[in-house]
């Protein structure tokens, strides 16, 4: 039997945001620009041009491509920022104000911690936290990767190949 395909990281945070709106994407290739979703454009327009840079003592790499066999992930860092001693650090850019509601913040912090478990799988170092980098107030919202944030990327990584596979 042929390998599933991966699952793209986006994925994970459009379930974690509505299942509907997952299926309707990722299954029916149903997607409509709104001003919304033009504005996050906009705000990736920098981050998903590759490069990588040298700035106080950290190495920066954007639009780094990374993918976990083990959970089926792909996708793109917007940004990930490498320590001295190779420690990765994500740091996903989102349009809006880092004052989200819980309930929407953490829909972004699921498509942070796959990012993290993809670049401790690809690099063989933890990541014990990244970052959410909110354009409109131009601040980061440091998220640790708990225990139990790895487990919310299985269980919805999970949710998210039942539903493709049921849609196939």
């Amino acid at each position: 039997m042929d390998e599933p395909d991966p699952i793209p990281l986006s994925a994970l945070q459009h379930w974690a945001y509505c299942p509907r709106q997952c299926g309707l994407i990722h299954l029916e290739q149903a997607f409509d620009d709104n001003l919304h979703t033009q504005r996050g454009q906009a705000v990736h327009a920098q981050v998903d041009k590759p490069g990588v840079e040298e700035r106080q003592g950290l190495r920066i790499e954007r639009a780094l491509p990374v993918w976990n066999d083990e959970l089926g992930l792909i996708g793109k860092a917007d940004v990930v920022e490498f320590e001295p001693d190779g420690t990765p650090y994500p740091v996903e850019y989102k349009h809006g104000s880092r004052n989200k509601a819980a309930d929407i913040a953490a829909c972004d912090d699921v498509q942070l911690a796959a990012q993290a478990l993809c670049l401790g799988s690809m690099t063989g170092r933890a990541v014990p936290e990244g970052a959410l980098f909110y354009a409109s107030s131009k601040r980061r919202r440091v998220v640790a990767i708990t225990p139990e944030l790895r487990a919310l990327v299985g269980h919805t990584a999970l949710a998210v190949r039942e539903m493709l596979l049921a849609g196939t």
